[in-house]
């Protein structure tokens, strides 16, 4: 994809010591990582910066993190089947509070059934209509214990594709997906290009790791300094400007395909005759921002249904 105008020397090599980490100049100064690479100094010539968070990230000042310019955050929700974050809700009700955009995400856990993914992600999460899109964080699980094998392509797709709609049902927007590189080399490649990607890239470019791929959001560091959080923290770029990104957030601009969908205005009803009382004027429904409006699950457990450990 093409890349706003490269970063100048000057502010690739904007880079001073402060606090005891790396702070940068530019559009976040109060900002910094601890570990910069120079392969992907580009990413702070973005106007529009987030963070993504989990229970890791301890106790969060949100005043602070909000003062630091930041301007959505990501936080874990839910991991397989049968797992919260336990710092989820605090997190969520902290952003709000502090008026920085939220949205939540969900771990695929591979050797869970998709649709028990979906049905705990749907019931854990509030369905918020203010709330950015969700996100399917789809990654191996090479380091999980009792599930660190990888599966069949085919069959990663079509997980990914139920959980992706079941979270497309529940909220109304179209949901993200979060990848790694090797992930996206071994099964998303030429897949679900309809949808917008927020990829990890901290040692290079996007375009250098990923082959033909678009992208919404790029995880840039795993190492960040935020204002508000003690220790690392992933930041992200949004890949556009602020029409684009209010746009997004209003439903009316699909950062997926990069194409703007604004609503239709409702054409002028005709007035009743005068022989025929005008029809009672329905209750106005409130309508989730977003491509497709929410409907029931398809999938719905049996009564006796427990859920069961990982």
């Amino acid at each position: 994809m093409k890349i706003v105008q490269p970063l100048s020397l000057l502010a690739a090599a904007a880079f001073a010591v402060l606090g005891g980490c790396v702070a940068l100049e530019g559009n976040y100064p109060a900002k910094g990582d601890a570990r910069p690479h120079p392969g992907v100094a580009q990413a702070h010539t973005y106007p529009i910066h987030g963070i993504d968070i989990s229970r890791w990230q301890g106790e969060i000042d949100w005043t602070a993190v909000k003062g630091a310019g930041t301007r959505f955050v990501y936080m874990k929700a839910t991991e397989g089947g049968d797992h919260i974050d336990p710092a989820f809700q605090r997190n969520w009700e902290g952003a709000r509070r502090a008026g920085i955009p939220r949205g939540a995400y969900h771990f695929v856990f591979w050797c869970r059934p998709a649709h028990e993914q979906a049905l705990w992600f749907k019931q854990q999460i509030p369905n918020d209509p203010d709330a950015l899109p969700p996100v399917l964080d789809v990654e191996w699980n090479g380091h999980s214990k009792t599930c660190p094998q990888k599966i069949d392509r085919s069959l990663a797709l079509e997980k990914i594709q139920l959980m992706l709609t079941e979270l497309e049902q529940l909220t109304g927007k179209k949901p993200i997906i979060y990848t790694d590189i090797t992930f996206h080399k071994d099964v998303l490649e030429g897949q679900f290009n309809n949808y917008p990607y927020w990829i990890r890239s901290t040692a290079a470019l996007p375009e250098a790791r990923y082959t033909e791929r678009p992208w919404a959001f790029w995880q840039f560091t795993t190492t960040g300094r935020v204002p508000g959080i003690k220790g690392d923290v992933d930041r992200n770029a949004f890949f556009g400007n602020e029409g684009q990104f209010d746009g997004w957030r209003q439903g009316e601009f699909d950062i997926g395909t990069r194409r703007w969908d604004k609503p239709k205005p409702v054409p002028p009803q005709p007035s009743p005759g005068p022989e025929r009382p005008a029809a009672p004027t329905p209750s106005p429904v409130a309508r989730i921002p977003g491509s497709i409006a929410p409907i029931a699950s398809s999938f719905q457990p049996p009564d006796d249904e427990t859920a069961q450990a990982d």
